[in-house]
């Protein structure tokens, strides 16, 4: 694939509509077809899935068989999934979806030089929602962000992404990644093998979008010379967090004590973002979390940027933003 993303790429495309509800979507570059349509044609099946339409490749064209809503909407995902090919060589799962949402389209349509975009060496990342792109805009601004809301919406992620780019332009010196180990009691010294091997099981999620943005040796490389320090939350206490961005993770399961104590850390040159989702604590006494609290004690501080997400800024399977809201609406009762 990466062969195809550095040579020069015909983007151009040809729109021809037919009396039949139908629409040919014309290539004049096979690799970029290729790359739109998937292998097997699977980018195109997901399309299917999600619009309730009918996509085939034929020749040099994609022809969508459809209602004119339809058509227009799958159109203008084309044209989303396109440049995504040709920004970043590639085009996976979260592209699809988002080539289809409303939001993503009109910001392609509005400004093809998003400011809000996060440039790491393996791709660009795109805010998919309002919340998302306030998210990152904290990020970048404030020097503390305090974040809650359920799965799926970015997080994690986009924090990750931020932080590598500072570090990558010498903007801080490190970047720290921690959680509460709460499935291990925090009882660390009674688990097998040194502190990283005690503590990776827990920031398994941590890892995946860091090699989801950067090569996997150059991290292995970066986290073996502390360039990225993983810490469990219990060995926080004492320290000072200077010139790094350290991102606290599962916060729900820190207790109030244990988020006044990371937040206290902060230090020169130092971002410090907190993040959790109050819908999944693991704590024995939910009451214990202190998520909610910092929130509601911090949101006032000019210096502090509080970021609520929902099941609407989901940007997982379009199936996981449903359940979540199910879920949230159950709850009320």
């Amino acid at each position: 694939m990466s062969g195809i993303a550095k040579k020069k790429i015909n983007s151009s495309l040809k729109f021809v509509y037919s009396d039949n509800n139908s629409l040919s979507v014309i290539f004049h570059d096979n690799d970029l077809l290729m790359g739109v349509a998937g292998e097997f044609n699977k980018n195109l099946k997901e399309l299917e899935k999600i619009t309730q339409s009918s996509l085939y490749s034929r020749g040099n064209s994609i022809l969508i068989k459809s209602n004119p809503e339809n058509n227009e909407l799958l159109k203008n995902a084309i044209q989303f999934l396109v440049k995504q090919f040709v920004n970043n060589g590639s085009i996976e799962n979260k592209d699809i979806i988002s080539s289809v949402d409303k939001f993503m389209i009109n910001e392609k349509v509005k400004n093809n030089n998003i400011t809000d975009i996060i440039k790491t060496p393996k791709k660009s990342i795109i805010p998919r929602s309002e919340k998302q792109k306030g998210y990152v805009r904290a990020l970048r601004q404030s020097d503390i962000i305090i974040s809650a809301g359920p799965a799926g919406t970015g997080k994690t992620f986009l924090a990750v992404a931020v932080g590598l780019t500072m570090l990558l332009e010498k903007k801080i010196e490190r970047i720290i990644l921690s959680r509460p180990a709460v499935e291990a009691g925090e009882r660390l010294g009674f688990l097998p093998g040194d502190m990283k091997e005690k503590v990776d099981p827990y920031l398994r999620p941590l890892y995946d979008s860091l090699y989801d943005l950067f090569d996997f040796e150059k991290i292995q490389r970066m986290i073996e010379i502390g360039d990225i320090e993983i810490a469990p939350l219990a060995f926080m206490r004492g320290r000072t967090l200077k010139n790094c961005f350290a991102i606290l993770d599962e916060a729900q399961n820190a207790t109030d004590t244990q988020i006044k104590m990371f937040l206290t850390r902060i230090g020169e040159n130092s971002k410090i973002v907190v993040n959790g989702d109050p819908s999944q604590i693991d704590l024995a006494n939910k009451g214990m979390s202190g998520l909610a609290r910092s929130k509601k004690l911090l949101g006032h501080l000019d210096e502090i940027s509080i970021v609520d997400f929902d099941h609407s800024d989901v940007v997982r399977h379009p199936l996981v933003s449903k359940i979540v809201k199910a879920y949230k609406e159950n709850d009320k009762y």
